[in-house]
Order: structure tokens, then sequence, then C-alpha cells
């Protein structure tokens, strides 16, 4: 670790220092007055967007945004296209900053104040449409790579894989239904198992948070309800934000569950959000999105 991010590590394990002390003297948690520390979902959510704001050139990609997310729970947005939702992804993962508003992972994170790469290490990780692995290399390899181990030259050179971390690459590679293709290239994947590949890949880090940027898109039929099995084995381990426009693959996840949120965005804001029933059934997001 270098003097530079020492140095950081005080200050932030400082601020929290001052915050819980704070809050002993307050009595009580609040997101306005928390910084920064350990994951903390003891008030149910994992994810809280307030009042969120993000202007370009004068247009608002997200219009005062709010959005809570349940530890444990398996969120879908879906929306026209420029209704905000990889902006929204953008806010939570460090690469777009907001004009106004606030972003908490858990109750002690905030997420504006950590840079893109501290965001990727706390928890949350982040698939994006289109499928990016080494396809170069096996399934298995791109797994191993995926590993939270330190990359650096001294340790790459002397790294073995120890006993616990095969069995972890044998569990993700049962999980993405990858097993029987753990020595192919790659490259030589269709496309919904690069899909697979990648968010298994996500998986290698441990994340409790996973943001889902259309990932069946492309997909066939038989692939995407593979998909859907995956996602649903992961729900209460992880929570998962499944960003779509495939109303068929949505039902699929909310089947049955009809406490399942979907949230609809509009314009940057919330249009609606309850059951798929509920926003299927709203006259607006018929007109502005279902209709068309």
């Amino acid at each position: 670790m270098t003097p530079d991010l020492m140095k950081a590590g005080a200050q932030i394990r400082a601020e929290h220092e001052k915050i819980v002390a704070q809050k002993a003297v307050s009595g009580g948690a609040s997101y306005g007055r928390v910084v920064t520390g350990e994951l903390d979902v003891t008030h149910g959510a994992i994810l809280y967007l307030d009042d969120i704001t993000v202007s370009f050139d004068g247009f608002k990609a997200l219009n005062a945004l709010s959005l809570s997310i349940s530890a444990g729970e398996l969120r879908c947005i879906i929306g026209p296209n420029g209704a905000g939702k990889t902006t929204m992804m953008d806010v939570i993962t460090g690469k777009t900053r907001p004009d106004a508003g606030k972003a908490f992972f858990g109750s002690t994170i905030d997420l504006l104040r950590l840079r893109e790469n501290e965001i990727a290490t706390i928890g949350i990780g982040r698939k994006f449409q289109k499928p990016t692995v080494f396809e170069h290399l096996t399934v298995f390899e791109n797994l191993e790579l995926a590993l939270k181990t330190d990359h650096g030259v001294r340790a790459s050179m002397f790294f073995r894989l120890t006993p616990t971390q095969l069995d972890r690459i044998g569990e993700v590679l049962t999980l993405i239904h990858l097993k029987e293709a753990a020595q192919r290239t790659a490259g030589l994947l269709s496309h919904g198992q690069k899909q697979w590949l990648e968010i298994g890949m996500l998986l290698m880090q441990d994340p409790k948070l996973l943001l889902l940027d259309e990932p069946v898109a492309g997909m066939t039929d038989e692939e995407t309800e593979r998909t859907a099995e995956l996602f649903l084995s992961l729900e209460g381990s992880h929570s998962l934000v499944v960003v779509e426009h495939d109303m068929k693959f949505i039902g699929e996840l909310t089947q049955g569950k009809p406490s399942k949120k979907v949230t609809v965005l509009h314009e940057g804001s919330v249009l609606a959000e309850g059951s798929l029933a509920d926003v299927q059934a709203n006259e607006k997001v018929v007109e502005v999105y279902l209709g068309r």
C-alpha cells in the first residue's frame, strides 16, 4: 500500500470515528450525517439515492431522482431510451458526478466521496451491455484473473490457487452454467455464454450489489431463461439492480411474487413503482413506454 493510500485510509478512519461519536451523542443514524465506514445495512437499504440531478449541457439526464434498494432485493428497472437508466448507474459507480443529491451504499458509505476505482472495491459490481472478457484466455483463466488477490508482479510470479479458491471457481462455473466449458477459449463462447462469464467474473469479486445493464440483450430464449434462473439464485445473498427492455424476462424474474418492485424511469425521475402488474396497468407508463 502506498503512503498516499495509507494517509487516505487514516483520514477515512478518523472521519468515521468522529461520526460514530456524534451518533452516540445524538442517538441515531442519518444519511445526511454519515460519511464513510463499513457497509451497514441494518436500516434495510443497501442503496439509497436522494434527489440526484445530473445535467449535460442543460439537459437533465437525471431530475431529482430518488430510489432505495433493500439488502438482498432483486429490483427491475425499466423505461424508454433516454430515461436516465445508464446515467443512474454511472452515478452509483462514480463514473458521473451529480450536480446535486445524495448517494449512499448502506447507511455509512457516501458514494459521492469515493472515486470510481474505490467504489469497485467496496462491493459494487457492474455489468455493461456488451460483455467484456479476455477472449484469448480460457473460461477458467478469466475467473482466476477476477479473483480478489494481489496482482502485483512479485505476487503474480509466485501465485498458486488455494483449495478454497479452486472450490470457489468451481462453484461459480456451476452457477453460470459453464462448468463443461471451463477449458474452452472465451472467444469461442456464444454471446450468451460470454454474458454469463462476465457475470461470473463479477461474482469472483464477492460484490454485495450487482448492477446489470440489459443482461439478456442478444440472447436466445434458452439462454434468457437460464439467466433468469441465475439471477433468482443470487437474490438474497446479493442485491441486484437489473435494467432491461425485455418484458418477458422481467416477468420471469417477478412471476409469482407480487411483492417484487419494478421501477419505471422517465425523463430522469421515477414515473411509477410497484409490482409488474401495477406498472403495466399504469396509464402513464403505458403512454410513455409500454404502449410504444
